[in-house]
């Protein structure tokens, strides 16, 4: 590594994280569920999110991988279908009247979890060898934190310790040492608690047990767990129980007039539906039917088969009033009115749901003063050897292709060779000897990170901008070059600007005086490269040439406005998607100082091979030259 100090920069293996994020989404047969590390492990329903733990992190990755693997398995599959969600709220709540709440609720989490995860082997036997190799993890990890806490008199937390080692003891007569005078009175009644924890069928047997053991140590433990090794939580969504109570009218009639008149019996009524549309609501419940409404602010909420209602629409019939006509005439496609909500509408993100509020700004350059054109004429000169020399390529083999025969035609000179006429169903005897077509069918996009880290590097970026546009230019490839970056100032949770400055445009792109505009490009703000990239994709995929290539210069990971940890996994799909496509997207990484380890397997994980490595800012032309020869070549032979 080139770094002073590399404190807690975690690094996101992007495909282990989408590996466990289609686990989740198999386990719990939605969609919408997606995976992201915290410090525990845990189950959001309300958020539709599975937490895998840190705690798996720097582990050889056979224990990584496994350890990940069970923490989803335990969370989609255990917690989803066989955990109760009344139980555990009604023994949280419980919990905070506790002396010791901290235990109470990690006891119980970790008792759960074993529970689950005997269920989880049996319905899915597959899934052993990754619990078996957390057991022995944890088992280890448990053991040094006994001894840890032993020295320390952290009692609680070895108590806590214990209760792992018991439920996964080799043998039923584990020694336990003394720990404590008050504690030792209590100890063998503990274990035989622990050891019921066995036999438990249900979360609520789970719940009765563990508070049978708060309540054993309620005298003699002194203080609360100090360390925190899991989390129990509930969501939101499962703290409501669904009651029609909660749908009755609640408040005082402003009446309360009796009618003097009995019902009889033989009374007509009619049931009807009333459908109802509101432009404004107050707030977005859940419940079925907002009807009193005074006053709100605009939502996004969706309705069903229902139409806009009109001051002239009478509102209840025994109410006298003046009606109009509607304007709506036809209500036979009411799916044109509003869209129709189906259950399964959500945010609209057609450039990834990290990025849906990111927003993309599309920058002019302005008329290069005296110094850019100076700056640029100077590069220029710097790269005319490589750019003759890529002319030259691309010329000879032009030349080659039209020199070059077709054969086996049905039309043209006669082919001196005739045998084909007996051999061959299909009689092919006719050649020309020149090609119709010698263009090179290919476009280019070349996206430049501008941010914050790029301040030392640019100069000798635009050496390389330079090489590319002038070498393309000669070869009459048209292309693009776009800086991009976000504005950190400017982010929020609802709007993330993200500008990009079109230095060259596929429009200008092969016009003479063109080039100089590559050196207003400067270091900004941050960079959101999924976002940019899958905007360069929908630019290349309105253009008509056979072969797109997006060519990406940075020096480092995506970091922007809350896309820290999702930043590698959001950039390596968006990568994916643009191949599926049909896009070759090639990455060059900029270095001063060299590349580490952990940034080379960064990159590897987004771009996977096709992540080109510059070993220093100065031999970037250098290899940006035989790329340029490699992938014009291709659009050729192609």
């Amino acid at each position: 590594m080139y770094r002073f100090i590399d404190f807690n920069d975690e690094k996101v293996d992007s495909l282990l994280m989408m590996e466990l994020s289609d686990l989740a989404k198999t386990l719990v047969k939605d969609p919408d569920y997606e995976v992201e590390l915290r410090v525990h492990s845990y189950l959001d329903m309300a958020d539709k999110k599975i937490y895998a733990s840190h705690f798996w992190n720097h582990r050889s990755e056979a224990y990584m991988v496994s350890g990940m693997k069970s923490d989803i398995y335990l969370r989609a599959l255990g917690n989803y279908y066989f955990t109760d969600p009344k139980v555990v709220r009604k023994f949280l709540d419980w919990s905070q009247h506790t002396s010791f709440p901290r235990f109470a609720k990690q006891l119980f989490s970790l008792a759960e979890d074993l529970r689950i995860e005997e269920i989880c082997k049996r319905k899915r036997p597959g899934m052993r060898r990754e619990f078996i190799n957390r057991r022995k993890v944890y088992l280890g990890f448990f053991q040094n934190q006994w001894k840890v806490n032993m020295e320390r008199s952290l009692f609680t937390d070895v108590l806590f310790n214990l209760a792992y080692l018991v439920w996964n003891a080799q043998t039923p007569l584990l020694n336990i040492p003394q720990i404590h005078p008050d504690i030792d009175q209590v100890i063998t009644l503990y274990r035989e608690n622990l050891e019921r924890l066995f036999d438990a069928n249900s979360t609520e047997e789970i719940a009765h047990i563990c508070t049978q053991i708060v309540q054993l140590l309620e005298g003699v433990v002194k203080r609360d767990l100090l360390n925190d090794y899991f989390h129990l939580h509930i969501s939101e969504t499962e703290d409501q129980s669904a009651d029609y109570r909660d749908l009755l009218r609640k408040d005082q009639l402003i009446n309360d007039d009796q009618s003097d008149k009995k019902a009889t019996g033989d009374e007509e009524f009619f049931k009807e539906e009333m459908k109802t549309w509101h432009r404004e609501t107050s707030d977005p419940g859940k419940n079925f039917l907002q009807f009193d409404l005074d006053q709100g602010t605009q939502t996004d909420i969706l309705t069903n088969e229902a139409r806009e209602g009109e001051a002239g629409d009478q509102a209840l019939a025994i109410v006298k009033g003046k009606t109009g006509k509607s304007q709506y005439k036809d209500y036979s496609n009411m799916e044109e009115l509003g869209r129709k909500n189906n259950g399964n509408d959500s945010v609209q993100a057609p450039y990834g749901i990290e990025n849906r509020y990111a927003e993309a700004i599309f920058l002019k350059p302005s008329y290069p003063n005296n110094e850019e054109l100076s700056q640029y004429h100077f590069y220029k000169e710097a790269m005319v050897l490589y750019q003759k020399k890529l002319k030259r390529t691309i010329d000879m083999t032009l030349e080659h292709k039209k020199q070059l025969p077709r054969t086996r035609l049905q039309m043209g000179r006669l082919d001196k060779k005739l045998i084909e006429f007996f051999t061959d169903e299909q009689k092919r005897l006719f050649y020309k000897k020149t090609e119709k077509s010698t263009k090179i069918d290919a476009v280019f996009s070349l996206l430049v990170d501008c941010s914050a880290s790029m301040q030392d590097k640019m100069d000798e970026t635009k050496k390389g901008i330079t090489l590319f546009h002038e070498a393309l230019k000669s070869v009459r490839v048209p292309h693009e070059i776009t800086g991009f970056w976000e504005d950190a100032n400017e982010a929020t949770k609802t709007r993330q600007p993200n500008y990009f400055s079109q230095s060259i445009t596929f429009s200008n792109s092969l016009k003479k005086k063109t080039g100089p505009e590559i050196m207003q490009l400067q270091a900004e703000e941050d960079n959101r490269d999924g976002f940019a990239i899958r905007v360069m994709t929908e630019r290349l995929l309105n253009r008509g040439e056979k072969q797109k290539f997006l060519i990406i210069f940075s020096d480092g990971e995506p970091a922007a406005f809350g896309y820290d940890q999702n930043g590698i996994i959001d950039t390596h799909m968006a990568v994916t998607d643009a191949r599926k496509m049909g896009i070759e997207v090639i990455n060059i990484y900029l270095s001063v100082n060299g590349v580490g380890d952990e940034q080379r397997k960064v990159f590897q994980n987004i771009y996977g091979a096709y992540s080109l490595i510059s070993p220093s800012i100065e031999t970037l032309p250098e290899l940006l030259f035989p790329l340029l020869k490699k992938l014009l070549l291709k659009s050729l032979n192609d």
